[in-house]
């Protein structure tokens, strides 16, 4: 196995779609991917998988039952599995994503934002 670096920043000037997250590498089967969000997304939830979201770039919001978070660049929450989540960003934010590889981005909700086949950058 080749062990590389991986410059952030440089995968996501490969791509400028919105909700599509392209995996940059996978350990322990887990994915780690990045994307960029913009605009809403759609309330949903992980039944098996925790998920964590890394700001690299921009304000991200998460929206829970009983109220929103706020991150911004540096920072990260893990969302348990289980939890209705719905993450937003009013402008584009470029996202770092760690996860099961058997996570879905949309979860338990199938709809024109389910990515299945994620391309590996």
């Amino acid at each position: 196995m080749e062990i590389k670096k991986v410059n952030l920043q440089a995968k996501l000037n490969t791509f400028n779609a919105h909700w599509t997250p392209k995996i940059v590498g996978q350990l322990n089967n887990q994915l780690v991917k990045v994307a960029k969000f913009k605009g809403e997304f759609v309330m949903h939830h992980h039944e098996q998988e925790d998920e964590l979201f890394y700001v690299i770039e921009g304000k991200l919001f998460i929206e829970l039952l009983n109220e929103t978070l706020e991150l911004n660049a540096g920072e990260f929450v893990i969302i348990p599995k289980g939890t209705n989540h719905k993450p937003y960003a009013p402008e584009e934010v470029s996202v770092l994503l760690f996860e099961p590889a058997t996570t879905l981005n949309t979860g338990n909700t199938k709809n024109d934002l389910t990515v299945s086949n994620l391309d590996k950058i």
